[in-house]
This record gives structure tokens, C-alpha cells and sequence, in this order.
């Protein structure tokens, strides 16, 4: 069965770094888009980012454009974010999940969830 297994939150300053790791298992990672997502206490979860199956288009929320990057490894079946420049703003529970479609402009359709991994930005 599909399971994606996120990893890599924790406390960070303001203006730190963190990167975050999705591993899949159970498809194959090349043949699906994958999202980040992201959930803040009394807020709506919103989409932060997503990279298509073939690599080649990848989207950003303008909240993290410039400061976030997603890459993924298809041979260790990993999606990361890489999230630099993080604000107190940032702070909220980080989602992976395998989703139907990922372009330049947007993602959407999420198919299956992770469990969620905690990233707090403060001093």
C-alpha cells in the first residue's frame, strides 16, 4: 500500500534552515507528481509547493517563493524541501503527499497523506 513517511522538522531560529524528507513506498515515485503542503494552528491547510513526476515543472506558493526548493531522488524514492530564510510564519505542521497534477501554476488533487511533520520557527 502507498505510504509516504515525512521527516526532518523541528525548532529553528528565524532566518534558519531546515530540510524535510518524504520517503515513498508502495508506487513508483517517477510515475506521480508529489506536494508539500502545510497546516498552522486555525488555518486552512494550504499547498506549498509541488514537483511533477518528470522533475521538470515544480510550483511554489508565493508565500515561500525564492526561500523554499523541492527536489526529489526517484532512486531513494525521496522528495525533500528545502526551506531557507524561515519566518515565525512558517511555523505549521508539513505534509507530503502524492498528488494528481503539478504545474507552473498550481497543484491539486491530493490521493494519499503522510502523517505530518512539526516545524516551529522561533527564538
Amino acid at each position: 500500500q502507498v505510504q509516504l513517511v515525512e521527516s526532518g522538522g523541528g525548532l529553528v531560529q528565524p532566518g534558519g534552515s531546515q530540510r524535510l524528507s518524504c520517503t515513498a513506498s508502495g508506487f513508483t515515485l517517477n510515475l506521480y507528481s508529489m506536494g508539500w503542503f502545510r497546516q498552522a494552528p486555525r488555518k486552512e491547510r494550504e499547498g506549498v509547493s509541488c514537483i511533477s513526476s518528470s522533475g521538470i515543472s515544480t510550483y511554489y506558493a508565493d508565500s515561500v517563493k525564492g526561500r523554499f526548493t523541492i527536489s526529489k531522488d526517484n532512486a531513494k524514492k525521496t522528495v525533500y524541501l528545502q526551506m531557507n530564510s524561515l519566518k515565525p510564519e512558517d511555523t505549521a505542521v508539513y505534509y507530503c503527499a502524492r498528488i494528481a497534477w503539478c504545474a507552473s501554476h498550481g497543484m491539486g488533487g491530493a490521493q494519499h497523506w503522510g502523517q505530518g511533520t512539526q516545524v516551529t520557527v522561533s527564538s
